[in-house]
């Protein structure tokens, strides 16, 4: 099968990575495969499908493909981290999809590469199969992020905290360029490779700098622009990334790096799953927070380049910098009007939503805005709503501002179905056991989340507080 693929990444940016071939598998059998996202990548599902589990797994990678470990460093829950890389995964190479765009091709949990740091390289299914649905969710809710083309087993047995089954995930992505790959170079004083990384990101995704009489302040913008969109998508759905270090976060602004993430069900802004977050510096309130924190990271090792003079390029960094709570705010008031289904943009905005919000505390995110839509006053909602009398006093402002057609603008903008946390996990014990009917069953609920469908209505609850009060998210490293 021709893969067409074109490395545009090994190519360009020699040095940014090291050569380095799969881990050989005893036993692979396919899981599951993406054959929507394989027709959009311009791949035969049919022929892939005979190939997948002995080239998805890495035992026979397919023609052209030239696989490489990628480096990058990052600061991780605060503290720099000089060398990470890709310690269990390994970029084959870029293929143009059906609408032109470059898509990287990578595995994660393909074996040991030189940035392991001790690590054994490998996968487990329970994470594998984490990422694969939480990708096509988030695809289904229309938010930027990676996908997944496969998932295959290994037929060897992954020791985390006991011996689980292994598996390789195939992962779609804009790019794997993080703010962490330029903070790998600028750390060591590389300069010129991290010149070469940033004209590298704006042929490759923000191609409008490269008119602009500051390339690489415009640049600066460009990922200010698409991170701010993306984190206030994030935040309208209630979803927590878990691990918001500036090596996960991409240049192109893509989600990436499902690892301790979750959706919150009851609305609380100090709300955090990962069983190692123990101070809450991700927590659902934070992600803005970290979003500019982050940034600023990127700015330290651009700032060489936005101008000869050192005064200067700092004085204009700190400008952008100032300036991204606005752009942020700016999207999320545009994400949160959606929901509510404000008719425009109108002054007292950000006051009725946040009156909202404050009426909501305790009450299941994905619902309370969902049967706002068509409730037909404060009082049909009591037996939803954890705080009645807030909303009941919020609701006449409201309805002053909402659209004519404000239902059915909600109903576009707000999900009914939404991977709930105890569905997830029950989905990914059966997998585990052997049985992928339940993670399949899930996949197909998430893949129209936004129209509500007879039968399903067990599927859009919260979990019972028992399993919500306890529940964690982790890693899977």
């Amino acid at each position: 099968m021709d893969w067409h693929f074109d490395n545009s990444y090994v190519r360009d940016l020699p040095g940014t990575y090291v050569a380095q071939a799969p881990a050989r598998v005893p036993a692979p059998k396919l899981l599951i495969l993406n054959e929507d996202l394989a027709r959009e990548l311009r791949l035969d599902p049919v022929a892939l499908r005979e190939s997948a589990a002995e080239v998805l797994s890495g035992n026979r990678p397919p023609p052209g493909a030239e696989p490489v470990a990628q480096a990058y460093a990052g600061h991780q829950f605060g503290g720099f981290s000089p060398q990470l890389g890709d310690g269990r995964a390994l970029l084959l190479g870029e293929l143009i999809d059906r609408h032109g765009q470059r898509r990287d091709i990578a595995l994660k949990g393909s074996g040991p590469t030189p940035f392991s740091r001790r690590g054994d390289g490998l996968a487990a299914i329970g994470p594998v199969l984490r990422e694969y649905l939480m990708g096509e969710a988030m695809a289904a809710l229309r938010v930027p992020t990676s996908r997944a083309l496969a998932a295959v087993a290994t037929g060897r047995q992954v020791l985390r905290d006991r011996a689980v089954p292994g598996a390789v995930l195939t992962r779609v992505a804009a790019s794997h360029l993080r703010i962490g790959t330029f903070e790998f170079f600028a750390a060591r004083g590389q300069s010129d490779q991290v010149r070469a990384l940033a004209d590298y990101a704006i042929a490759r995704h923000h191609p409008q700098a490269a008119g602009a009489e500051n390339r690489y302040l415009a640049l600066f913008d460009a990922v200010i622009a698409v991170q701010a969109r993306l984190v206030a998508q994030w935040m309208g759905l209630g979803f927590i990334h878990g691990v918001m270090n500036t090596d996960n976060m991409t240049i192109s602004g893509e989600t990436i790096d499902y690892g301790p993430c979750a959706f919150m069900e009851g609305y609380s802004p100090g709300t955090v799953f990962s069983s190692i977050d123990h101070q809450g510096r991700y927590a659902y309130g934070n992600q803005p927070l970290i979003l500019g924190w982050n940034l600023a990271r990127l700015a330290e090792t651009l700032v060489p380049l936005f101008d000869t003079s050192e005064a200067r390029a700092i004085e204009l960094a700190n400008e952008r910098l100032a300036g991204i709570a606005g752009c942020y705010r700016a999207e999320w008031l545009a994400v949160m009007r959606a929901k509510l289904g404000l008719a425009e943009a109108a002054e007292g905005d950000a006051a009725l939503v946040e009156e909202f919000l404050a009426a909501l505390t305790g009450t299941d995110w994905t619902l309370g805005f969902r049967r706002l839509a068509r409730a037909e006053g404060p009082d049909s909602l009591r037996g939803l709503w954890a705080e009645p009398e807030a909303l009941a006093r919020w609701w006449p402002g409201w309805l002053a501002r909402r659209a004519p057609d404000a239902a059915a603008r909600m109903e576009t903008a707000n999900p009914i179905y939404i991977p709930r946390n105890q569905r997830v996990e029950e989905a990914l014990a059966a997998a585990e056991a052997g049985q992928m009917a339940p993670f399949l069953r899930l996949l197909e609920v998430l893949a129209d989340p936004y129209v509500e469908r007879p039968g399903l209505e067990a599927w859009a609850l919260p979990a019972p507080q028992e399993f919500a009060g306890q529940f964690r998210t982790f890693c899977g490293t």
